[in-house]
């Protein structure tokens, strides 16, 4: 997989994504990681990518030709299977949506800012539009790690036990049960014994009514 990512603070993106599982995807060649700086394609003297809105009010907007520059030069060189958008008012990013984009190819990632960007650019470029979540963000950066982290921790060889990521909470859409390790007995709390007894049918049943009571308790609302 390569992710493609376009912003004017690509090293916010690069320090959240420079350690434990997305660090070592891409040492171990399993994954590209490319950060394109947006001011390179700006105008002027100080590279400007931004402008008033029209109709007044306040903030600045990410102007079209910056932005139209920088994504004609990288469609012309590449094929993306999306392009998105990191914005408030995307889809809500969740583990389904997560999965279906780890077996793309090439993707291309636009971290918005300021007040957003032309909607012109919306309109003729972005295929797909992922929120994180109902508040906002300095910048579109921290939104596209999330997501970065997400899809690379799925890629196989990712992770030395593969069958832990498909033990992650939301992949049979019910949240994780609870885990233990050693001690047995910590401050005289102990271990579940059922998880002791070395008996898989009856682990795993367990373990499947553990998540439906955390899911019934905590999130209902993926029971629906």
């Amino acid at each position: 997989m390569i992710v493609d990512v376009v912003s004017l603070f690509p090293e916010l993106v690069s320090a959240a994504l420079s350690h434990s599982i997305p660090q070592r995807v891409v040492d171990k060649g399993l994954a590209q990681l490319n950060l394109i700086q947006l001011r390179d394609y700006g105008t002027g003297k100080y590279r400007s990518v931004d402008d008033y809105p029209y109709g007044a009010g306040g903030g600045m907007v990410m102007a079209c030709e910056p932005l139209g520059q920088c994504l004609d030069a990288l469609m012309e060189k590449n094929h993306y299977d999306q392009v998105i958008y990191l914005s408030p008012d995307g889809d809500r990013f969740n583990q389904p949506m997560a999965n279906r984009l780890s077996l793309s190819k090439r993707l291309l990632l636009l971290c918005g800012h300021y007040k957003g960007i032309d909607q012109r650019i919306r309109d003729q470029y972005i295929t797909m539009e992922i929120s994180i979540g109902d508040y906002v963000l300095s910048g579109g950066e921290l939104a596209a790690a999330v997501v970065v982290d997400s899809l690379f921790r799925l890629l196989p060889g990712a992770i030395s036990d593969e069958t832990s990521a498909l033990t992650d909470s939301f992949q049979d859409g019910l949240l994780a049960p609870p885990v233990y390790t050693r001690p047995e007995v910590w401050r005289g709390h102990a271990v579940p014994p059922v998880l002791l007894s070395g008996h898989e049918a009856e682990i795993a049943r367990w373990r499947h009514e553990q998540a439906l009571e955390r899911t019934r308790q905590r999130r209902p609302d993926l029971l629906d």
